[in-house]
């Protein structure tokens, strides 16, 4: 038996599960079950690979986001994506980079099982609609429906991008650095005046469990980083297709920073720093939309 067919669809596999669940250790559990079904198939019966194996991945995904739901209502503070360490050439697909972000998938967070399954598919992946219908169990005049709906839905809600990767990247360095030095004005002048930082701590290390606002206010918050008795830095990163940081504390991974940024100001800071969703951050991930 060849397992070939999985093989060279894997990156793509765990890029619909990922996006659809923003969570890699579910993704993975995902493509594990799409292995093992794959597994039990005459595969010379299978016309289309890769259709298959997307309809298996979005099938146990959508399985997957009903099972966790309960769990991330009673999740303690903000629920943020499990950051991923990216490499650059995921931003040079510009599509494929917005649709990993941590802000887009805080925004697709939003949606429901189906109508998130439809979105990533046919938004991210073109995905015909009679192929998304097969794998969401729906005809494909609904599954038109819903995808409109998403689409309008995610529309109102997505941030904009109106800078390139490399403004993006000198806006982050500036951050980093001010963070690094506990320079409040430095922070101050990288920060729109209504910034807002979520940040994700899970309950396991302290976080503010609801959003901060307001530049003042979050540059003194991390300006104190500096002051601590350990030793801190905070370092660039491709984090999920864009540049982010890394905030080590005492020579461990502390948090990873993903930005909004607006007119060369940070109009959002993510920062998880739950380090059961820090495991993302310590080898490149494959991410890919073919």
């Amino acid at each position: 038996m060849s397992e070939e067919p999985f093989a060279q669809h894997r990156g793509l596999l765990f890029t619909v599960a990922y996006e659809m669940l923003g969570s890699a250790a579910d993704a993975e559990d995902v493509v594990q079950e799409t292995w093992l079904r794959w597994a039990d198939v005459d595969h010379a019966a299978v016309r289309d690979p890769r259709a298959y194996l997307v309809r298996i991945v979005t099938r146990q995904g959508l399985n997957r986001l009903r099972s966790v739901a309960r769990r991330r209502e009673e999740y303690v503070g903000e629920w943020l994506p499990e950051p991923l360490l990216t490499t650059p050439d995921v931003a040079a697909d510009v599509e494929l980079a917005e649709s990993v972000s941590i802000a887009m998938l805080t925004v697709l967070e939003t949606l429901g099982p189906a109508e998130r399954a439809v979105f990533v598919l046919r938004e991210v992946f073109e995905t015909p609609y009679d192929e998304i219908a097969d794998a969401v169990g729906k005809t494909p005049a609904a599954v038109r429906q819903i995808a409109h709906r998403a689409r309008e839905h995610v529309a109102a809600r997505r941030p904009r991008v109106t800078v390139s990767t490399t403004e993006q990247q000198e806006v982050v360095d500036r951050f980093l650095a001010a963070v690094r030095d506990g320079d409040v004005q430095a922070l101050l002048d990288v920060l729109a005046p209504d910034v807002v930082v979520v940040a994700d701590g899970g309950g396991v290390v302290a976080a503010a469990r609801r959003p901060m606002e307001g530049a003042a206010f979050v540059a003194r918050a991390l300006s104190g980083l500096a002051r601590l008795d350990a030793v801190v830095d905070a370092t660039p990163a491709w984090v999920n297709g864009s540049p982010g940081g890394r905030i080590t504390i005492g020579g461990q991974l502390d948090t990873a920073v993903s930005l909004t940024i607006e007119d060369g100001r940070i109009t959002r800071v993510y920062a998880i720093r739950n380090p059961h969703k820090l495991a993302g951050m310590a080898e490149e991930a494959t991410l890919t939309r073919s």
